[in-house]
């Protein structure tokens, strides 16, 4: 048996993300509340065995991750929710995912004209690993741009 034991420096880091979505702020926000798993990206699904994505979008609220299997990842949990407009979420990075770290999420819909702009900041306190700014940019362009726009402008209802 092995043991180990480091010092880990804290940090801060965050990254915004803004994009356009073609769709109005009513429908925008239903897709990412109602129907997170019609998004979420298959690469960025950390349960194996065919997940499914939960948002119960009220304070005190989960973003899950869950699997038939019984598998599970709690993502976020819902600090406050403004309908229609934004929520605000927090969560914990564990080591096998970049972490120690303590994550914040705001995601908020502002109408432009007939279409939606989508705001997101991410930022993350604790143990920032090398690659976690590339990581989180990837990952949320990935999320908002491939998987959110053509979710919400090419659905039929």
């Amino acid at each position: 048996m092995s043991t180990a034991a480091r010092r880990l420096d804290a940090a801060a880091a965050t990254y915004e993300l803004q994009i356009r979505v073609d769709a109005p702020t009513e429908r925008v926000w239903e897709i990412v509340t109602e129907r997170p798993d019609e998004w979420w990206v298959d690469d960025l699904r950390c349960v194996p065995g065919g997940s499914e994505m939960i948002l119960d979008a009220r304070a005190g609220g989960t973003l899950v991750e869950r699997s038939p299997g019984g598998g599970s990842l709690l993502w976020f949990t819902v600090l406050a929710v403004e309908p229609g407009r934004a929520l605000h979420l927090t969560g914990s990075l564990a080591p096998p995912y970049g972490g120690p770290a303590q994550t914040y999420l705001w995601l908020a819909l502002e109408e432009d004209g007939e279409a939606t702009v989508v705001r997101m900041t991410h930022s993350l306190h604790g143990y920032v690993a090398e690659g976690s700014l590339a990581e989180m940019e990837s990952g949320w362009r990935l999320l908002l741009e491939k998987g959110l726009k053509p979710a919400v402008e090419g659905g039929a209802g």
